[in-house]
């Protein structure tokens, strides 16, 4: 009986329950699958900003990871750094000191923020990836010894005792060891990788400095010259070896080779022969030898990044396949889910058509070639064009049709136009470097200030009014903006001066300086200032990465010089008798000049020349480099959609350059029937530094480097930061 009611019950379960089991298995389908598209999303965002984090692939640790990398928490953390490198600002010997216990909670907060950021990381990835990465110790380590800092140094203040910050020059290395500094970091690599050749040249350098001194102590230590100060002129060995080290950088050239000029003419010799070995030779030497370093382990580098990207994609489509035939495939639903995690603020046009280049055969699946393609292809910057009837083209149809007004709008889209209008800047800018008293340089502004609103008009007439003012439109701001300016403040100011009125002639040069600025209009329209200045636009990430690694380092030797020259240095007047007013050394002691050495061979013979090479083989590619295979495919897949914005000039100029992915450009009128959304390619910008460095380096990437490798292990355990063997 009792078996009977257990199979009674059974049954009973199965017919009446059925559907919330079933319901229960959807829920789980559900979940699962968005887990899955939670993890395909991250490897393809990691590998579309080159992110190299071994993470926790569990749900809660993918979600935790997407958090950790969510725009608000990297635009606090950044905060936070600026706000503990300006503590600098404010603490002794600062000209405007703050209370000592208001810095330290400042600092103090500062570090409680960089510890709990380090303690999400430390959740996001696993335990032991944790404590084997260097620069995580590196932030324990900083957080450790300035929190011990502030401890001492807080109780002997309050003791009443002298204390030094020493972990101030600390500071600047939170920006280096954070996960977002990465760029950063490949810059100091570089400059390690480059330290031992630059080593040699180096010791080359100062044999030759010192050979120079040796031969200028024999050749004038005897004569009996003296310096302008009266003297004794090059009869000291040390201080020659100065005086000519400071020679290279032609800071102090009349006052070191002046004396022996005057005693003898031909003693210019000996100077012209070692500046053009040590400043001409070797300068441009160590520019060389950093060049060829740099150029070396950069490229090492890109290739890991490059491999790094294709494998976490193959592990993105592992997780995403779906079986159709011999091999699996994505499907275009499940692409569609995925980019939208991934970038959710681009159209759904635009999507449309990355999937229509990776989905060449119009199967509705790709394979697993094509979905490699995805961070490329969502890293080409996309304009997203809207046409729009223009106002009038509405309201008055027949009267904006007519032959008249179509012979307006041709005439304003015409290059001639630009030309004419190019030519008015030019010699307006004439007139403003002209007398402005004369009273007919005064009325021509009058004529240049007509013809400028004249242009306003005519392109508000030609286009329509919405696409004109968009706000991604720069240069139509720019120039109603100053000329709407320069306009109200030429009549303010000729009715006040007409009155006898004060006339604020400081508002108007204000307008006129805006006004030249102008010429850039004019820069941009010849094609090679327009590549020199995209090449500007396009480094401009770099620039930064740059500008934070001089930043870090003026910030420690900053810190460095406070507190071994605070209120020593001060203000004379000129021709003061003070034994103290000859500068540092007299102030301190001669070991000194070690502090000012060693900042010039840091920053202008390592650091500015790892600069200039970036700048010099940014401006190689640009010069001789085409477009990548994927974006000439994108922007053929356009037009053979018909949906090409028709131009002029197919040249990407800055106005492009300038623009973002949605934009309300268009054209005033279409042709009845045409579509209504239009895309063109901007394709001098790069939304990466990596971007930009693997189009640098295409072409000496071997075919290896491109193998979608899933590297050693085909399980899903997370990609391990690429290994640099050379470095």
């Amino acid at each position: 009986m009792s078996q009977a009611e257990g199979v009674e019950t059974t049954d009973t379960l199965s017919t009446g329950d059925q559907s919330n089991i079933n319901g229960g298995n959807s829920t789980k389908v559900d979940e699962e699958m968005r887990n899955d598209l939670e993890l395909a999303a991250v490897y393809v965002s990691d590998a579309q900003y080159n992110r190299n984090i071994v993470f926790d692939t569990s749900p809660q640790g993918v979600r935790l990871y997407m958090l950790y990398n969510h725009w608000g928490l990297l635009a606090l953390v950044y905060l936070l750094i600026i706000a503990n490198l300006a503590l600098a600002l404010f603490e002794d010997p600062a000209l405007f000191p703050l209370p000592i216990w208001v810095t330290l909670v400042t600092e103090l907060i500062c570090l409680m923020a960089f510890a709990g950021r380090l303690f999400h990381f430390g959740r996001v990835v696993p335990r032991d990836s944790f404590w084997k990465d260097a620069k995580n110790i590196c932030i324990i380590v900083i957080i450790s010894l300035t929190l011990l800092d502030m401890v001492i140094f807080g109780s002997l203040k309050a003791a009443g005792y002298y204390g030094v910050r020493w972990s101030r020059v600390l500071r600047p290395l939170l920006l280096v060891n954070i996960t977002e500094g990465r760029q950063l970091r490949r810059a100091f690599r570089s400059i390690r990788n480059a330290l031992p050749q630059i080593l040699y040249v180096f010791l080359l350098f100062i044999f030759s400095v010192l050979m120079f001194s040796l031969m200028a102590l024999k050749l004038f230590g005897k004569r009996g010259l003296k310096t302008k100060d009266g003297s004794p002129y090059f009869t000291n060995y040390l201080q020659i070896v100065f005086d000519l080290y400071v020679l290279v950088t032609t800071a102090n050239s009349p006052d070191i080779m002046m004396p022996a000029y005057n005693a003898n003419i031909f003693f210019a010799v000996f100077f012209i022969v070692y500046i053009l070995i040590n400043t001409y030779i070797f300068m441009s030497v160590f520019l060389a030898v950093v060049y060829n370093n740099y150029k070396k382990y950069l490229k090492e580098e890109v290739r890991q990044l490059v491999r790094a990207k294709r494998c976490k994609m193959a592990r993105a489509f592992r997780v995403l396949q779906e079986p159709c035939g011999a091999e699996p495939v994505v499907t275009q639903a499940r692409w569609n889910q995925l980019v939208r995690l991934v970038q959710p603020d681009i159209s759904s046009a635009h999507r449309e058509l990355l999937w229509s280049v990776s989905d060449t055969e119009k199967r509705g699946h790709i394979g697993k070639l094509a979905f490699m393609q995805l961070p490329d292809l969502l890293n080409i910057q996309v304009i997203t064009v809207k046409s729009r009837p223009h106002p009038l083209q509405t309201w008055q149809p027949t009267l904006y049709s007519s032959t008249a007004s179509q012979f307006i709008c041709r005439m304003v889209k015409h290059k001639a136009f630009v030309y004419v209008y190019d030519v008015i800047i030019l010699l307006n800018a004439v007139f403003i470097g002209l007398d402005e008293e004369n009273s007919l340089i005064s009325n021509v502004e009058w004529l240049f200030l007509g013809l400028y609103l004249l242009e306003i008009l005519l392109k508000l007439y030609t286009f329509e009014p919405r696409a004109f003012f968009s706000k991604h439109q720069f240069w139509n701001w720019f120039d109603t903006i100053i000329i709407v300016s320069a306009l109200i403040s030429t009549v303010i100011n000729s009715a006040l001066k007409s009155t006898g009125g004060y006339s604020s002639r400081q508002i108007l040069d204000i307008v006129f300086i805006l006004r030249i600025l102008r010429l850039i209009r004019v820069v941009d329209s010849i094609k090679r200032f327009r590549t020199i200045i995209n090449t500007l636009i396009k480094i401009g990430p770099t620039i930064l990465t740059f500008g934070q690694l001089i930043l870090v380092v003026y910030y420690i030797f900053a810190m460095v010089g406070m507190e071994l020259f605070k209120g020593k240095v001060r203000f004379f007047e000129n021709g003061s008798t003070d034994s103290e007013h000859d500068g540092y050394t007299m102030v301190t002691h001669v070991s000194a000049r070690i502090f000012f050495v060693l900042f010039h061979i840091v920053v202008v013979i390592i650091i500015i020349n790892i600069f200039v090479a970036f700048v010099l083989e940014a401006f190689f590619v640009e010069y001789t480099v085409a477009k990548s295979d994927l974006q000439t495919s994108l922007e053929k897949k356009i037009e053979e959609l018909e949906l090409s914005v028709q131009q002029e000039d197919r040249d990407s100029s800055l106005v492009q350059s300038m623009e973002t992915a949605e934009n309300d450009l268009g054209p005033s009128e279409t042709s009845k029937g045409g579509p209504s959304l239009m895309f063109k390619i901007a394709s001098k910008r790069y939304k990466t530094v990596d971007g930009l460095l693997q189009r640098i380096f295409e072409a000496d990437l071997n075919p290896e480097d491109y193998e979608d490798s899933d590297g050693p292990s085909q399980s899903d355990a997370n990609i391990q930061n690429p290994a640099y063997d050379a470095i």
